[in-house]
């Protein structure tokens, strides 16, 4: 791994996420949830933001970005489908298209369902997939601006990374999500192991974030709708396909 990631958390439960080019010393912001703790996160490491990359419009993901610019003069990458919704954007970005922090370089992926121009980064050099809202730890973003079969096509574009992808994500939920999980997916074995490791390291004070993509793809409920089991938890046949299975399980968590 090139690159230097640092985590830490920034309102009451969103993920913070710095990307560092050693070689250069150019250094990213993933979103921008709160300016305190990113100022303090660059302080501790010592490091200078260069750059702000955005995943998505929502407000607990931009807020600091203004003050940020303003002391940094950082550069601001975001979906050009929510550009006019985020303050001081600098370049606007589609899927395909490569964003490089120093001599990093990562792929844009659009993501639409949690809104509709969600995007997230994919360095591949470092395997590191930056998802904001719409991949979690054990679980998903909710749908607010797109359809079942959107997120479900997100997802699937997520889960075709490599195994090894370390995913760092919008929020440490992961508690919550492995107790619906575990409701919804009873019988998965990793899943139990992985949950007990879970409810260990948030006793612990711990961030459960990175995870891998392998493991998620082996207990995450929402990447497995394919599943006859999670057919089965929703009461559909296990002929009915994943999107109305992952649109069931979706719904569900909802209300859980």
């Amino acid at each position: 791994m090139v690159a230097e990631i640092h985590v830490f958390l920034c309102l009451s439960d969103n993920i913070g996420v710095l990307v560092r080019d050693p070689a250069t010393g150019a250094c990213a912001t993933i979103d921008a949830p709160e300016e305190g703790p990113i100022l303090a996160a660059l302080a501790e490491k010592g490091w200078r933001l260069t750059d702000i990359l955005v995943t998505h419009k929502h407000g607990d993901h931009v807020a600091a970005v203004p003050g940020l610019k303003r002391r940094f003069g950082a550069r601001v990458v975001a979906p050009a489908a929510e550009a006019a919704a985020i303050p001081d954007v600098d370049e606007t970005v589609r899927e395909g298209d490569t964003v490089r922090v120093g001599g990093l370089e990562a792929r844009v992926i659009e993501t639409p369902g949690h809104t509709a121009g969600h995007i997230a980064y994919w360095f591949a050099g470092e395997r590191a997939l930056f998802a904001g809202d719409t991949l979690f730890a054990l679980g998903c973003g909710r749908l607010f601006e797109g359809s079942a079969a959107e997120m479900w096509g997100s997802l699937a574009k997520l889960a075709a990374l490599p195994d090894d992808t370390r995913l760092y994500c919008g929020h440490e939920y992961t508690l919550a999500n492995a107790r619906f999980a575990l409701a919804a997916d009873p019988g998965n074995l990793p899943l139990q192991r992985r949950a007990e490791a879970v409810e260990r390291a948030r006793a612990e004070g711990r961030l459960t974030i990175p995870s891998l993509i392998g493991d998620e793809k082996a207990t995450n409920p929402f990447l497995r709708a394919g599943e006859p089991a999670l057919a089965a938890a929703v009461g559909l046949a296990a002929g009915s396909g994943p999107v109305p299975v992952f649109a069931a399980l979706r719904e569900w968590k909802n209300r859980f």
